[in-house]
């Protein structure tokens, strides 16, 4: 458990079966509730809720989860039937994210001893099919997972929504600070930040880089030696940046700016933000070294003035907290194109999260030739092998777009010995020819969020949860189809 934040178990009755059936469901509830806590090993604790049997119980529990800041999210069954009319009002108040579980207690049918009362105690088979029609009928996304609650799929499933939905908590009262405005004349970048508070939650606000650098001139010397010793114990010191090195002073630089842009950060509960290399102000050096570290941490990124991605970047590293593998800003940078195998090297100038590391990153100075300012500090390294996605969320003008295409992150063909930024090689999927035009055609921006934790269901799950379009580019996709599935949504969008 690593969230103070829960999820409602609601079990669905009626009173028609009397009480000492109804006993019995809230028992059987219960136990689904306890094996999934004791066994699922979620992010969020799963809490029981009493049996609701009535249109007035409903509609409350809902109100409840609404205003219950905890609440991140209902997981709702039907043991018996459970007339769905009686879950109208309850239903077209909720504003939390709604699962589905459609399971029974018992696994299997006891051939020798089933009668009528046991067949009216575990009707979940058809009472799911009511709760179903009516949110179908009221339009409602939610989750739908089936199997039997004791089965590692379900639970994996449960397990990979709570995440989803904790993320989705997380970016209803998301800050994304962007400090500087767009990079000049880039259209992917920008966005409608108003409709996106409206529907996703998060803000959008801009700052002068005064605003930062006040802060990076009155960090502490002794802060800032704290952190250079951190810097010497996490990572592998260009010569030049050792004590006594000729450029010792730009790692110190860069300390100073990591102490200033987190203190600005927490001091306004900004968990993403944006930054330009066109807007620096007085900085000496464009932040990488912080903004790498800041993202390893947990913060959002987006670089010249991406804050859709840093407000992703965010979200996923809250869904992917725990779990095996990284989550970065990342942007498609040139491609390797061979008979054999065409391959994406993906990277940025500088930002790029040491969570997709593989081995010890080195800390190095290089000039930037962007810009204008000194040469800046940042972490060199390769990232493993293995698979992964990218992410782009865009703002098409009558909504929002969410592309991912999985990908094979590969080995580098050959050593990498004179580019001096953090990067991953991959194979995307079904191969980089498809991938490329499906991406475009979908209008993928470049820049994107790497993820080697989450999966195409966390984002189908984002998705659904925020009511938005989404297009994956996967094994199994042709261009023809995918085209198709643009148009028709064009459609279904209007």
């Amino acid at each position: 458990m690593t969230s103070t934040k829960v999820v409602w178990f609601l079990t669905g009755s009626q009173h028609l079966y009397g009480p000492e059936t109804l006993k019995q469901v809230a028992n059987n509830a219960n136990e689904i509730v306890n094996g999934l806590k004791n066994e699922g090993n979620f992010i969020a604790n799963i809490v029981f809720k009493p049996v609701v049997t009535d249109p007035e119980m409903i509609t409350k529990v809902c109100i409840e989860a609404n205003a219950d800041a905890d609440c991140i999210g209902i997981i709702a069954w039907m043991h018996t039937f459970s007339p769905a009319k009686m879950w109208i009002g309850g239903l077209s108040r909720l504003k939390k994210p709604l699962l589905h579980l459609h399971t029974q207690f018992n696994a299997e049918i006891p051939w020798s001893s089933i009668d009528m009362d046991f067949m009216n105690l575990n009707q979940s088979a058809h009472g799911d099919r009511e709760f179903g029609f009516i949110m179908s009928r009221m339009r409602i996304n939610r989750k739908v997972v089936v199997g039997h609650w004791k089965s590692e799929s379900v639970r994996s499933k449960i397990g990979n929504w709570i995440r989803v939905a904790l993320g989705w908590d997380e970016m209803q009262h998301l800050k994304v600070a962007r400090i500087g405005d767009n990079m000049r004349e880039v259209a992917v970048t920008e966005g409608d930040k108003v409709e996106a508070q409206i529907k996703f939650g998060f803000s959008v606000n801009g700052f002068d880089s005064s605003d930062v650098t006040k802060h990076v001139e009155a960090a502490d010397p002794s802060s800032v030696k704290a952190l250079i010793e951190e810097y010497e114990s996490q990572y592998v010191l260009a010569d030049s940046l050792k004590a006594g090195g000729s450029q010792r002073f730009a790692l110190e630089d860069a300390a100073r700016i990591e102490i200033g842009l987190k203190k600005f950060l927490d001091d306004g509960g900004f968990k993403a933000f944006t930054d330009t290399f066109e807007n620096l102000g007085i900085f000496k050096q464009l932040p990488g070294l912080a903004v790498q570290r800041l993202m390893a941490a947990g913060y959002g990124f987006g670089g010249e003035g991406d804050w859709k991605t840093a407000a992703m970047v965010r979200t996923m590293k809250v869904m992917a907290q725990g779990l095996e593998g990284g989550t970065s800003f990342m942007e498609d940078y040139t491609y390797h194109f061979t008979s054999a195998k065409s391959l994406v090297l993906g990277a940025h100038m500088l930002e790029i999260c040491p969570s997709i590391a593989s081995g010890k990153p080195s800390c190095e100075i290089h000039p930037l030739g962007i810009g204008g300012k000194a040469d800046p500090v940042r972490l060199v390294f390769d990232s493993p092998a293995g698979p992964g996605l990218n992410a782009s969320l865009v703002d098409m003008g009558n909504r929002f777009r969410l592309i991912v295409n999985t990908v094979d992150a590969v080995d580098p063909v050959e050593k990498l010995p004179k580019l001096p930024v953090a990067r991953v090689l991959w194979d995307p999927h079904p191969n980089l020819d498809v991938a490329a035009t499906a991406w475009i055609l979908a209008g993928g921006a470049h820049h994107t969020v790497y993820s080697q934790a989450l999966t195409t269901e966390f984002m189908e799950d984002f998705a659904d949860i925020a009511g938005i379009e989404l297009l994956v580019i996967d094994q199994d996709t042709k261009i023809r189809s995918f085209k198709d599935l643009i148009h028709a949504n064009e459609v279904y969008y209007k």
